[in-house]
This record gives structure tokens, sequence and C-alpha cells, in this order.
């Protein structure tokens, strides 16, 4: 079974992935699979442009987990989507260093439910499991990854609303 993490930078992706990989499951980081489908450098962003359709395409079924922003436009099994509401997001990614155009771009994508909203566009709605990490412990986050994986946990998701927070992003 193909079980994709997904959401915005700063949500916890890779923070719960080591941790799932230090539990002993397969963990595969997505940012390492698109290299050769990087069509350019955004140096505004300090991101890679990348060609998501070609890349998804050429992609191989995998089982285990697949983490990563991009994990969404597979064709997983069941998709997890980490959340985090947008004042805690900012001061995230602020403390990675970056750019105020990166932030303001992360916090609107996040509080406008980008990929919530791509997720449920591409997955039966008993495929999405949504998980608030704004203040929830990684190891609590693990455990309900794995429940729902294992089909423990019915999915869930839109319960989340950070409209309230769009006035501050743009």
């Amino acid at each position: 079974m193909m079980i994709g993490i997904t959401g915005t930078p700063g949500c916890g992706k890779t923070t719960v992935a080591d941790l799932l990989r230090e539990m002993g499951y397969p963990v595969l980081d997505l940012k390492t699979t698109v290299g050769p489908f990087v069509l350019e450098h955004d140096d505004a962003f300090g991101s890679d442009i990348v060609d998501v359709d070609a890349w998804a395409d050429a992609f191989p079924y995998t089982e285990g987990f697949v983490e990563g922003a991009f994990a969404h436009n597979l064709p997983c099994d069941k998709i997890i989507i980490l959340r985090c509401r947008p004042d805690v997001l900012r001061e995230r990614l602020a403390s990675r260093g970056y750019s105020k155009e990166k932030i303001r771009e992360n916090l609107e994508a996040e509080a406008l439910d980008v990929i919530l909203i791509e997720t449920a566009d591409a997955f039966a709605s008993e495929q999405i499991y949504e998980i608030d990490t704004t203040s929830t412990e990684r190891e609590s986050v693990v455990r309900s990854i794995i429940s729902f994986a294992k089909g423990e946990t019915p999915a869930s998701f839109g319960s989340l609303d950070w409209s309230e927070y769009i006035a501050d992003v743009i």
C-alpha cells in the first residue's frame, strides 16, 4: 500500500517521516525523486519549479509512505494531509529563514486550503485523513497516521478552517 503524507511546507511532514523511519516504516522523501523533472530554479522563492505532471506519470508505485508536498499528485491508496494554523506556520517558516515572499505564499496556500482542495479533487473521501499539527506532539501525529494507514481510524477531513487568518496573510 502506498500512503502519501502531504501538506504545506512547515506543517510537519519531514518531522513525522523521520519518526516513522525510526520506528522501522519505509518512508520515501519525494524531494529526492524530482531532480530529472526540475524545469528551473526560482531564485526569488529559493525553490525549484518541477514538472509535477511528468514526475507523477513517471513515478513508480512504492510500498510504504511517500512524503512530500507533491504526494497528493500520486496515485496513493491513502493520503494524509498535515495542516498548521497560519500564525504558527509563520513562525516555523521564519525560523527556517524563508523569505517574506515565500512565507506569504505558503501562508496563503494554507489559509486557503490549497492542498486540501487539490487532494479532495483527486481522491475519494474515504482515502483522505487530515491532521492539525499546530500544537500536537509528533508522536501523537504519527500514532494517528499509523492508525489511519491500518484502517483503524476512519477518513476525516474538512473540519479545519483557517479563513480568519486570510486577512493577516494577504
